[in-house]
């Protein structure tokens, strides 16, 4: 484990305090490092309508897209579960559509830290391919 894994959970455990989780009480934050180093911070912000929520990687990811952001390494996800917890199935689409094959850092208030690649987290993706479209270097 590197030292920035456990630095990257502690700025996601601070955009934790701003989640607006009115409804299921699970605060998640979230912190996403592009290559360059640039982190870009996230929380949940919960709707009544609980399709309308967004989670706080996609807040992040986001966030670092309409900044022009196009190149990732990693994103830590922080909550206060007994376990670390990895992202949802939405938000393991999204990063490996945007952000590809990064590294997802997972924490909770304990400090109990995991780090996994998404591929792992998100084997057999749906990816263009399966749409039968080109990847190019301009659409990513």
């Amino acid at each position: 484990m590197r030292t920035f894994h456990r630095e990257l959970g502690r700025v996601a455990m601070r955009a934790r305090e701003y989640a607006v989780a009115t409804y299921s009480g699970f605060k998640v934050g979230a912190a996403l490092m592009t290559a360059s180093g640039k982190v870009y911070t996230g929380c949940n912000v919960e709707s009544s309508s609980y399709g309308l929520t967004l989670c706080a990687e996609r807040v992040a990811l986001f966030k670092a897209i309409s900044d022009g952001e196009r190149k990732f390494k990693a994103i830590a996800i922080a909550t206060d579960a007994a376990v670390p917890t990895p992202p949802c199935g939405a938000c393991r689409q999204v990063l490996s559509d945007l952000a590809g094959n990064i590294e997802v850092i997972t924490m909770n208030t304990e400090n109990t830290l995991a780090v996994h690649r998404l591929n792992k987290l998100l084997p057999h993706a749906f990816t263009a391919r399966h749409l039968g479209l080109r990847r190019t270097k301009k659409s990513r």
